[in-house]
């Protein structure tokens, strides 16, 4: 599925669907859909960061969490996580919800990101093959460096990721998840 094609579900501020709309009109106007992020860890408690590839559509050359997405219509959030994360990084691993967050960012060429964001958090020390299409590079780092660098730099990191870290989430990692 493609940006072009794919479909997001429109939701109220409570998560009840309301709808379902193409995802690049859902970002043109700047309609609320239920979207996931997803925080991997290490066991030093580094976070896993991608690089979005420049050519995305919007956000590109940006640093962010692991991976992120839209559940299918009709697909269960924790499983269109998981499925994203193997996509995106190639790997699997369990994934324990953290909550939701509701924001609204501009994110370049009129673009609006209006999310209802399930948030999820996994702890994993395997082998990452990110696509190439989506990632231009990964990198674990420890949340003091991060929030120097998004400090420092704010324009380097996603407007979501920044979001979160003013929401000041959990950047630990999960005791309980395993490989």
């Amino acid at each position: 599925m493609n940006d072009a094609t794919e479909r997001v579900i429109l939701v109220d501020d409570e998560d009840r669907e309301i709808g379902i709309a193409p995802k690049l009109l859902a970002h043109e106007r700047g309609n609320l859909h239920r979207a996931f992020s997803v925080m991997i860890h290490d066991r030093n408690g580094r976070q896993l960061l991608q690089k979005r590839h420049v050519d995305k559509y919007h956000s590109g050359g940006m640093w962010t969490n692991a991976c992120c997405g839209h559940p299918r219509p009709g697909e269960e959030i924790r499983e269109a996580a998981t499925r994203r994360l193997n996509e995106e990084m190639g790997f699997t691993c369990a994934l324990t919800p953290l909550g939701t967050l509701i924001y609204r960012a501009e994110v370049g060429g009129s673009l609006i990101e209006h999310e209802l964001v399930h948030i999820f958090a996994g702890l994993y020390e395997g082998t990452i093959h990110p696509d190439p299409q989506e990632a231009d590079d990964i990198a674990w780092r420890a949340l003091g460096e991060i929030r120097h660098e998004a400090e420092a730099t704010p324009e380097t990191y996603t407007a979501w990721f920044r979001k979160y870290l003013d929401h000041d989430w959990p950047f630990h990692p999960i005791p309980s998840a395993a490989n």
